[in-house]
């Protein structure tokens, strides 16, 4: 039998073949960096995270200015609130630490994008997304008096200008409740980023350190999706879309690929994913050790999410992809 006539391996014989084959790429155009603004103090290093902080206003600004001069396009903000109560008034607060941040980066920024997270884990005491009441073996989060706050929530975000809002709670209904509330006061040309497909997985850990978002009892199980679930994190993505979402995400990201890829085929949309804090935290230990190459594997990570579907993709290691100027 002759040789087959295919051989894939002229087109890999040399950097520039193989550059001008590469079916997918990873750019800053494809990056969203999230970052920590805090009430107050200096900037704050994140010890489960290193190499990220929790900023003060004046500080984030001149952090999102030298990424902008490298060509960040958008970033992600989570806040961090000086006091907390059991509702997260702090969320929907006109002067809160993420409205305040929002306003300083507009200013300051103009054609930066700011994502805004909506959630209000971040603000209450009790560190749940939502309303809670007492129920057998611990609490449960209300789902429909949840929804006003966070309409509220991204209601008061637009307001400071932020470009887009991301809903990150898993209540059901969200979308639908911040599309109303938000063509209602005008901002009918916001887009909305769901948290589609979020999961509860323990690959959030250091986020919590950093927003000090941890609950206080039970955890998140009851809203956010069960890890052996693929069919659902579908039905979840469908229902974010009939509700009009703009982009869906899937989060956290390289522990569901699949998912983004079935996503991938189903929907016409962008799609986003989120490499979160545990897999962040999980690279550099590894890198620190010595046990592999951290900007290669940060790249091939990377382009795994891009492979399987993403057009964004949300990552701490954003600047590392920058251009120096």
């Amino acid at each position: 039998m002759p040789f087959p006539l295919h051989r894939p391996r002229r087109l890999r014989q040399n950097p520039a073949w193989r550059a001008l084959m590469r079916e997918t790429r990873v750019g800053r155009e494809h990056l969203v960096y999230p970052m920590f603004v805090q009430a107050g103090g200096a900037r704050q290093e994140i010890a489960s995270m290193p190499g990220q902080f929790r900023w003060p206003v004046n500080e984030l600004v001149e952090e999102a200015r030298r990424l902008h001069d490298r060509g960040l396009a958008a970033l992600l903000l989570f806040g961090l609130p000086e006091s907390k109560d059991d509702q997260g008034s702090g969320a929907w607060a006109e002067n809160g630490i993420v409205q305040a941040a929002t306003r300083a980066l507009k200013r300051a920024l103009p054609d930066l994008q700011i994502i805004t997270d909506v959630c209000l884990c971040e603000y209450t005491r009790h560190g749940h997304c939502g309303v809670l009441r007492p129920a057998p073996g611990g609490v449960e989060v209300l789902n429909d008096p949840t929804l006003e706050l966070l309409a509220r929530t991204a209601v008061s975000h637009a307001q400071a200008g932020a470009d887009m809002v991301a809903p990150s709670d898993m209540m059901d209904g969200r979308v639908a409740a911040l599309r109303r509330a938000l063509d209602a006061r005008g901002f009918q040309q916001t887009p909305i980023l769901a948290y589609a497909a979020k999961f509860a997985t323990a690959f959030y850990g250091p986020f919590r350190e950093a927003a000090e978002s941890a609950p206080q009892t039970g955890d998140r199980s009851g809203y956010q999706m069960d890890m052996g679930n693929r069919r659902e994190a579908l039905h979840e993505m469908q229902l974010d879309f009939d509700e009009g979402a703009d982009i869906l995400m899937v989060k956290p990201a390289l522990p569901c690929l699949d998912i983004l890829a079935d996503a991938r085929r189903r929907f016409d949309i962008p799609l986003a994913a989120y490499q979160v804090s545990g897999e962040y935290a999980m690279i550099k230990a590894a890198a620190r050790a010595g046990w592999l190459d951290e900007a290669r594997v940060v790249r091939e990570t990377l382009l795994a999410i891009r492979r399987a579907g993403a057009d964004m993709v949300l990552s701490y290691f954003t600047p590392d992809l920058l251009p120096d100027k």
